[in-house]
């Protein structure tokens, strides 16, 4: 049977390895200098190696001690988190969502304070990405994506659409009277090359040549700060950039729309549902359907 292996001497093994110092490891953790090098000579002792050199300056890791220090920091990082989690009689669970940035930003940033407030024991650590995620590879209970909603192996909750319309900074849109005066602006786009076509059909008038050289951006929320700086007209949703409209660092000259997809909480069929995913899946679609129509 493995020999158990103490405690204090793993923490001060740890924090001396951090400093390369004794005295320092003993500040940081409120004990004498000697208590601390006692401590892992025993270790030492315990397990039979040299951790450290003992230089005239210093400490210096041996290879062993190189070895050990990523576990045992790993180790303590883990047993604080966990420690977190059942602080006050009541375990928290952590929850992995990647969302769209545009989406994350736009929407999910602004709502997060009354997830926190109605679900406490619930801590998200959320990821952005381009639309392009590996649930598996990637950990995550849940992503929040754009598109029609059939992703292989995974189940989909719709939230809502997204209308596309163009969108630039107030100096450009003086300039425009009529969406035939975009042939004269530089035009923004994501990798879809069908949505600024699309966009001209539903306007009802014909595509300008150089729709079809339109900068290509892969995530809105850059494509719109090129809108910001006038570099020229995005397509992009309005409902996720309310606020710089309602500053009136944006303007959405046109009321014309084009739909493309909507916005899907997805997850894997074969994650079963945890209390923290019901709890998200839960809040995340009432908010969604309470959302007023833009």
């Amino acid at each position: 049977m493995r020999p158990f292996l103490p405690l204090n001497g793993l923490r001060a093994f740890e924090a001396s390895a951090r400093h390369l110092s004794f005295t320092r490891a003993a500040i940081e953790l409120f004990v004498t200098q000697a208590a601390v090098s006692q401590q892992v000579k025993s270790l030492e002792t315990r397990l039979g190696v040299k951790l450290f050199h003992r230089l005239p300056r210093g400490l210096m890791l041996t290879a062993e001690g190189e070895a050990l220090l990523p576990t045992v920091s790993h180790s303590f990082d883990q047993l604080a988190d966990t420690l977190g989690r059942v602080e006050g009689g009541q375990l928290r669970e952590l929850l992995f969502v990647g969302a769209v940035g545009t989406f994350a930003i736009g929407w999910l940033l602004p709502r997060l304070a009354d997830f926190h407030q109605q679900f406490p024991y619930v801590d998200i650590r959320l990821s952005t990405n381009n639309n392009r995620v590996d649930l598996a590879a990637e950990g995550l209970d849940f992503a929040i994506r754009f598109g029609n909603g059939a992703w292989h192996a995974t189940d989909t909750t719709r939230l809502f659409e997204a209308p596309l319309s163009p969108l630039c900074a107030p100096g450009l849109a003086e300039t425009l009277r009529d969406p035939a005066d975009l042939a004269h602006c530089t035009l923004l786009r994501s990798y879809r090359s069908d949505e600024w076509p699309k966009w001209f059909a539903a306007a009802g008038i014909p595509l300008p040549p150089q729709a079809n050289k339109a900068v290509v951006f892969d995530s809105s929320l850059a494509m719109v700060e090129a809108a910001l700086q006038g570099i020229g007209v995005a397509l992009a949703p309005p409902s996720m950039f309310s606020r710089h409209l309602a500053s009136g660092a944006l303007e959405q000259p046109f009321p014309v729309t084009i739909s493309l997809g909507s916005y899907w909480l997805t997850r894997l069929q074969s994650r079963p549902l945890t209390p923290a995913m019901l709890a998200f899946s839960t809040w995340i679609s009432a908010a969604a359907t309470r959302m007023e129509p833009q």
